[in-house]
C-alpha cells in the first residue's frame, strides 16, 4: 500500500497521461505516447499533426547563444519536445507548462481510427 510523506505521495507515478503545453498547441500523451495535439485558439483536434502516435525522444534544450542541444532529459517549461524516431525528426515551440490533463479532456480524445487515412 502506499504512504504519502510530508512532502507529498511516496509512491510510484501511476498516471498515465500527461500534457505538455506551448505557445499554440498542447501535445497529450498516454503512457509515453502522443495519443492527441489540440490547437489552442480553436480547442480543436489536429488529425495530421506529424507527433501522433510517436514516443517522445527527449528534449530541446536552448543555450544562452542560441545552441540546440537535443537530449533524453524529460522536457520542462523553457525546453522543446524532441520527437526523433519512427518519422521525420520533430522539434515543438517551446514549453509554457506541463500538465496533468483534466479529465474531461482525456474522455474526448479522438479514436486512433480517426486518424487514419
Amino acid at each position: 500500500m502506499s504512504q504519502k510523506t510530508r512532502q507529498g505521495f511516496s509512491g510510484a507515478d501511476r498516471r498515465r497521461h500527461r500534457m505538455f503545453v506551448t505557445k499554440n498547441t498542447e501535445y497529450h500523451f498516454r503512457d509515453g505516447v502522443c495519443v492527441a495535439v489540440r490547437d489552442r485558439r480553436s480547442e480543436s483536434w489536429l488529425p495530421a499533426h506529424l507527433a501522433l502516435q510517436r514516443k517522445l525522444s527527449g528534449r530541446v534544450r536552448f543555450q544562452p547563444n542560441g545552441v540546440a542541444i537535443p537530449d533524453r532529459g524529460p522536457p520542462q517549461v523553457g525546453e522543446a519536445l524532441y520527437f526523433g524516431e519512427d518519422g521525420r525528426e520533430l522539434v515543438t515551440s517551446l514549453l509554457t507548462a506541463v500538465e496533468r490533463p483534466a479529465k474531461v479532456l482525456v474522455t474526448s480524445y479522438p479514436s486512433p481510427s480517426a486518424f487514419a487515412g
